[in-house]
């Protein structure tokens, strides 16, 4: 017989404070601490450039984390990118929680089908209205809308053109800002 032990965020938090998760990139999904892959260039560099992009549009409206925490009830993942409320001095002691963020994006390559499965279910378990993802394979924005359960209703794909995101209707987004070149 397997067991499993699932780690609560407050375990998490204190393995983090005693040390022993120095050193290692690890995150936190729905209770187990996994480690993460090291990023390649081109993944560190359109995530850097898309969040340096949407902090230019929303400025004063939003703040947008670049590979930060996010606080959920049995996950701490780090998305590339988290669009969250401001003020930003509201994350001087937490990290933002479901409640703060208004969407998360991740980068893919070879992390795409546990971004489409398993980080999915978590983002939509934890009620954030939508996900992107940016498919560097197939040079594609995946976004996934209208979570219920642990799954998002709504999936669709953009190679070119522009979207606005349901939190800032008003902004449009320029995919070729956000998917690799």
């Amino acid at each position: 017989m397997k067991i499993l032990t699932h780690w609560s965020v407050e375990d998490y938090h204190r393995m983090i404070a005693a040390g022993i998760l120095a050193d290692r990139a690890v995150e936190l999904w729905a209770g187990e601490i996994v480690e993460m892959s090291p990023e390649t260039p081109i993944h560190y560099n359109t995530a850097k450039r898309g969040a340096r992009y949407l902090e230019q549009l929303l400025a004063g409206r939003a703040e947008v984390r670049f590979n930060g925490p996010i606080t959920l009830a049995d996950s701490e993942p780090e998305p590339d990118v988290a669009i969250v409320r401001l003020p930003e001095s509201a994350y001087n002691t937490r990290h933002p929680g479901a409640e703060d963020i208004f969407w998360v994006i991740e980068v893919a390559k070879t992390s795409l089908q546990q971004d489409l499965e398993i980080k999915a279910q978590i983002y939509a378990r934890a009620g954030i209205r939508e996900y992107w993802i940016v498919d560097l394979t197939h040079h594609t924005l995946i976004v996934l809308r209208d979570p219920q359960g642990d799954r998002y209703q709504c999936h669709t794909e953009h190679q070119e053109g522009a979207i606005a995101p349901l939190a800032f209707p008003d902004i449009t987004i320029a995919l070729g800002q956000l998917l690799p070149v």
